[in-house]
């Protein structure tokens, strides 16, 4: 992987966009092979069934987490290990119900893999948005883009406004009792680092508190830096006996730049630029600030490190690692 290593953070020398492997033996294989073979066809009829007739029916919100919850147990996902941010094991149900992402909330998640939305609207049933380089506009997302989102490539420019652009606050005022989702980081990585944003999080109104969240799963390779890997993907989830999900949730934290511009978050959508991080020119110190924030907090969650690697880069990265094939 050496020839990849353009590709790593000169800081930390972190390479979040080469997929992670599991050694395997010949006998786990073999196993591997049958289990991915019995849950194949379930989990294919399941999940057409669910995204091209259930998830048109009017459900209530309990049916439709449930099953949704069916959808992860399918391939495995039976344990997960929940945790805020500061809060000692044990003290959960202490906690009020601000600790958790609720009404006028923004969730600021990390983004590895497909199953990072569905764990999302299985817990939270939010509205699912995708964000773009050196805009705060946003475009709301059904479930099934949002998880089809995490292998597809980068975008690298804002699509046109008539696509139906909208804004973090403008969600929020118009479902005030749901939470909106945001992945700024607006690309898959292999969870090794965090980077760098949208400024679409800066959208937010001044009253929303935004959570950062951080999912991290063992084994690892169901991360999906590489977009396209469809049937690499699901045999990694499918052949695994069990996978788990490590949940962090920091504490909320306000979008103070909306507040010390007074509304200016709801400017028009600024000129593109040719980084795809907040940080330039362009941003206010208190943008910057808001930013870093978030940032260091999903870093200090995953137990890893912020990168100065682009959406360029990454795109660069697939050029470079399809031409290995």
């Amino acid at each position: 992987m050496e020839k990849y290593s353009q590709f790593r953070d000169r800081g930390s020398g972190i390479s979040p966009f080469i997929p992670t492997t599991t050694p395997s033996s010949p006998i786990a294989t073999l196993m591997h092979a049958g289990i991915f073979l019995f849950r194949l066809p379930l989990f294919v009829f399941y999940f057409a069934f669910y995204f091209l007739v259930l998830d048109w029916l009017p459900l209530p919100q309990v049916a439709r987490k449930l099953l949704l919850w069916t959808m992860l147990g399918i391939p495995g996902i039976w344990w997960v290990d929940l945790q805020l941010d500061g809060v000692k094991r044990g003290a959960l149900s202490q906690q009020p119900d601000t600790r958790f992402p609720g009404d006028r909330s923004v969730i600021a998640a990390q983004f590895t893999s497909p199953v990072d939305a569905i764990y999302l609207a299985a817990i939270f049933d939010p509205i699912f948005t995708v964000s773009y380089p050196g805009t705060q506009k946003v475009q709301r997302v059904s479930l099934f883009r949002a998880v089809v989102l995490a292998l597809s490539p980068p975008v690298l420019a804002p699509p046109p406004a008539s696509s139906g652009l909208t804004t973090v606050r403008a969600l929020v005022e118009q479902n005030p009792r749901r939470v909106v989702a945001v992945f700024p980081e607006m690309t898959t990585t292999n969870g090794k680092g965090i980077m760098p944003f949208s400024p679409s999080v800066l959208s937010a109104p001044s009253d929303a508190q935004i959570f950062p969240v951080s999912m991290r799963y063992t084994p690892p390779d169901i991360a999906t830096p590489v977009p396209g890997a469809y049937a690499t993907f699901l045999w990694k989830l499918l052949s695994k006996p069990t996978h788990y999900i490590r949940v962090r949730i920091a504490q909320g934290m306000p979008n103070t730049s909306a507040a010390a511009t007074n509304g200016a978050a709801d400017r028009p959508p600024e000129p593109d630029r040719d980084t795809e991080e907040c940080g330039g020119e362009d941003s206010t110190t208190e943008e910057q600030r808001v930013i870093d924030r978030i940032g260091k907090a999903l870093a200090r969650l995953g137990r890893n490190k912020r990168v100065g690697l682009t959406l360029r880069d990454k795109a660069a990265f697939i050029e470079a690692w399809n031409k290995r094939k």
